[in-house]
């Protein structure tokens, strides 16, 4: 992508639960301030890390691991089941040995990781794989699906035991769980770039009715799902709570993960 002297370059997640923190920003009075480019949330990450973007609404796991700053007060987050991350599994919980990740997640597999060993004392060794769900389980016990493509799945009708993770982590811990913020170097993380991904959240907010009914066309999912998944399932203003959660996610990272640097 072609650097713009005036407009950071911004990447941003393809998923359903960014696009009211975009919305503003494609759509909005004051549309266009950034050079938007979508992608999954692990090439995000990369293309921050490789100074081809300036900022991105990555990972929170990514943050820490690349010491990044990030914009307060906005990001994705739960409180309770997050219907998007969920971990499918052929066996119990604590016999998984094997298990297919999404390749767009990271957090995600972090977030499974720590439960799986806190809570069910699982290790199991972790593959990337596309997200199709028996293509992931043919030759593994489980398999984490996450975004859009877990959004497809109705838990409820498959012949395994589903966990949603933010409801594992909600039961493990009792607070939030913070997956993604905006964040990038110290130089592009001001109060007036802040200020434009506030901004767009809240027009985003105000137009919600427009974008379940644009969306549910788009992904073919029920608006009744979307709405739900948009303004119950995913929290988009983060407060002292959903940083107490992220700061214990990340300190039960670091434990499975040493060299990670936690501010």
């Amino acid at each position: 992508m072609q650097s713009d002297p005036v407009r950071p370059r911004v990447a941003v997640i393809s998923y359903l639960n960014t696009v009211p923190l975009v919305w503003g920003l494609e759509n909005g009075p004051r549309r266009h301030p950034f050079q938007l480019d979508y992608c999954l949330p692990s090439e995000g990450a990369d293309r921050v890390r490789a100074g081809e973007s300036d900022i991105g609404i990555l990972p929170v796991i990514e943050m820490a691991r690349q010491s990044l700053e990030y914009v307060p007060g906005v990001g994705i987050a739960c409180d309770g089941p997050v219907r998007s991350i969920l971990l499918v599994s052929k066996v119990p919980p604590g016999e998984i040995r094997k298990l297919a990740a999404d390749r767009g997640s990271r957090s995600s597999v972090m977030l499974t990781r720590v439960i799986l060993s806190r809570k069910f004392g699982a290790d199991p060794a972790i593959t990337v794989a596309e997200p199709v769900l028996e293509e992931m389980l043919a030759d593994n016990d489980a398999a984490l699906v996450i975004g859009d493509a877990a959004l497809q799945l109705d838990p409820a009708a498959l012949p395994y035991q589903t966990l949603d993770l933010g409801l594992e982590w909600k039961e493990m811990t009792g607070l939030p769980m913070v997956f993604a913020m905006w964040c990038g170097r110290r130089q592009f993380i001001t109060p007036a770039n802040g200020r434009h991904f506030l901004d767009s959240l809240d027009y985003g907010e105000r137009h919600i009715a427009t974008i379940v009914a644009g969306q549910a066309a788009r992904h073919g999912l029920p608006p009744d799902l979307i709405h739900t998944y948009l303004t119950e399932n995913v929290r988009f203003r983060l407060g002292d709570n959903e940083y107490k959660g992220m700061r214990t996610y990340l300190a039960y990272a670091a434990a499975l993960e040493p060299a990670l640097e936690i501010k």
